[in-house]
């Protein structure tokens, strides 16, 4: 099984491969782009990433992103209404919560193959909830003490 897990759009963007259980390859997008805090996609972190086990995004069986856009709805819009943000900031926020969702998309962009290859199995993870179980899996599944 092949888990790429990814901190996509937000500062410090990241991924990492899972294989059968075992860390392959982490990165940050910083490292390559020399950005300090890099916000965007982590494309050049996903292809170090695979290029270290030797596999195409074509194999990847699941993609974790650690940003659900649904989660919390409720919560975000009653806070929205609450603090009054900018309606640049709105903006910005709809427009990062529309790229999570076209992830595949903006893989086969970057890997050049069509959306239809990419046959892994999308999970969104909320925020927060990515934080404690990216501890809990690296420390308890993916290499036991």
């Amino acid at each position: 099984m092949i888990i790429l897990g990814l901190n996509a759009y937000p500062g410090d963007s990241s991924a990492c491969l899972v294989i059968d259980g075992k860390l392959i390859a982490a990165a940050e997008e910083e490292r390559f782009r020399r950005i300090k805090h890099w916000a965007g996609f982590p494309s050049e972190a996903i292809k170090y990433c695979l290029d270290e086990a030797k596999v195409k995004i074509e194999g990847v069986d699941y993609i974790a992103v650690n940003r659900n856009p649904t989660a919390n709805l409720f919560r975000k819009a009653l806070f929205a209404f609450q603090k009054h943000p900018s309606l640049n900031l709105v903006k910005d926020r709809l427009k990062n919560a529309s790229r999570v969702k076209d992830i595949k998309t903006v893989l086969s962009s970057e890997f050049r193959v069509l959306s239809k290859d990419i046959k892994a199995k999308m999970y969104h993870i909320e925020h927060h909830v990515a934080h404690p179980g990216s501890i809990f899996f690296v420390l308890h599944l993916i290499e036991p003490q």
